[in-house]
């Protein structure tokens, strides 16, 4: 009966192995978003979970398509609206010649949009701008300061809960007061922050010094329904962190607020929905579904009781120890499997096994940070890369790899000793 009763759970271990890795290689070049959804469909076609759970994988992520669809629209109108290209001339000219200088203006920039935007936002809102201005910079290769876009918007994540929307799903109902959480989090994200910038740009060192920047960069005159646009990202931020002061979940007003600027401008323009809802990135939102119902099926498994219950333990014999080890083979999950669902099964498990604040707050770290290894790691990278694509660039998994492998292992540690430091 035992041996019975194993089959099915390896049969979707196995599934989810398999959409997990098309996701990540994304063989014959399809979209990620294919592979996720094939998954989920074997597991329905198998009979190894019932159309009802999938359905009920599908609904858990309904704040996070809310959330994506707000930013995204708020994204493309802002583009079309020539925001990011007036922003990009203001960072070419504050720049003054310097590739490097341009380096660290886009870095502190990404970190603002991902504090006070979320990572998500980082990724679609931030990218399309960074893009236009290495363009007008008449930057020969804009990838160094396209790849700031990804590693901030993972770095920079847990420095507000709205910083993330992963740290909602980690915390869920159990969610710190902001006074709480800036005591907690505020050194361990700085050293994060820090620990990611000069990496990045030591790695990116060679190839900023060959680049020469643009200094006679002019600055586009900024349109009615730009300014509009912008008011909009600037307005959704301002109810992002109320919603999130009040403990209201973040995708409906992000949905509303994102709707609201889209056809205020549209209202004013007297046309061009076509464009927008066109060109607007629809595939993140099947991908997403499909890894919430592999993760519903992972769950059916007991692996969330094997994982709470080893959480326990480790947690009740050293919890310095538990910090370390759990924070860190998190941040490597992260990367197998995204930390969208990564963050739902660990976050399932810290409520489950009711572990200390120090241990819950290093898995958050791992969940935040340990994306920064892969392209696939996290929804944020996984948006950038579908913005970068749009511009004529590209990042292969391995190429990414192997700069993640020298980015991410430091800012976790110091994050986590961090943490451990202010306990």
């Amino acid at each position: 009966m035992g041996a019975f009763s194993l089959t099915p759970n390896l049969a979707t271990w196995a599934i989810a192995g398999l959409a997990t890795l098309g996701v990540i290689v994304r063989p014959f070049s399809w979209p990620e978003a294919v592979w996720a959804v094939l998954g989920a469909a074997a597991l329905l076609a198998f009979g190894l979970i019932s159309p009802v759970t999938a359905w009920d994988g599908v609904l858990k992520g309904t704040d996070v398509y809310l959330f994506l669809v707000g930013m995204m629209l708020l994204a493309e109108i802002a583009r079309k609206e020539g925001l990011f290209d007036w922003l990009a001339g203001i960072a070419v000219s504050r720049a003054k010649g310097s590739a490097t200088r341009l380096f660290l203006l886009v870095y502190v920039v990404g970190t603002v949009v991902t504090v006070f935007l979320s990572n998500d936002a980082c990724a679609v809102v931030l990218t399309p701008a960074v893009y236009a201005a290495a363009k007008a910079a008449k930057a020969e290769n804009p990838l160094p300061y396209l790849f700031i876009c990804a590693f901030i918007a993972n770095a920079a994540s847990f420095v507000l809960p709205i910083s993330n929307p992963a740290n909602l799903v980690v915390y869920a109902t159990h969610m710190p007061p902001l006074t709480q959480w800036l005591a907690r989090f505020a050194l361990p994200s700085l050293l994060a922050i820090l620990a990611t910038y000069a990496v990045l740009r030591l790695t990116q060192n060679a190839t900023l010094k060959q680049q020469t920047i643009a200094t006679d960069v002019e600055v586009p005159a900024l349109s009615g329904t730009g300014k509009v646009a912008g008011f909009g990202i600037l307005a959704t931020a301002a109810v992002l962190i109320a919603a999130s002061a009040y403990g209201i979940e973040l995708g409906l007003p992000t949905f509303a607020a994102g709707l609201s600027t889209t056809l205020l401008v549209l209202a004013i323009k007297r046309g061009g929905a076509v464009d927008v809802v066109k060109d607007v990135s629809w595939s993140v939102l099947p991908l997403v579904a499909g890894l919430f119902v592999l993760v519903e099926a992972l769950e059916k498994t007991g692996v969330l009781t094997l994982i709470a219950n080893t959480l326990k333990r480790a947690a009740a014999s050293s919890p310095e120890v538990a910090a370390w080890g759990g924070g860190t083979l998190v941040a490597v999950l992260c990367n197998l499997v995204n930390n969208l669902p990564a963050g739902l099964i660990a976050g399932a498990a810290v409520q489950q096994a009711d572990v200390s604040q120090t241990v819950a707050g290093a898995i958050l770290i791992g969940v935040d940070i340990g994306p920064n290894l892969s392209v696939t790691g996290s929804l944020a990278t996984i948006l950038w890369l579908t913005a970068i694509r749009r511009e004529g660039q590209d990042v292969s998994f391995w190429r990414f790899l192997k700069l993640g492998f020298l980015v991410m292992p430091p800012a976790l540690l110091l994050a986590l000793a961090g943490l451990l430091l202010v306990h």
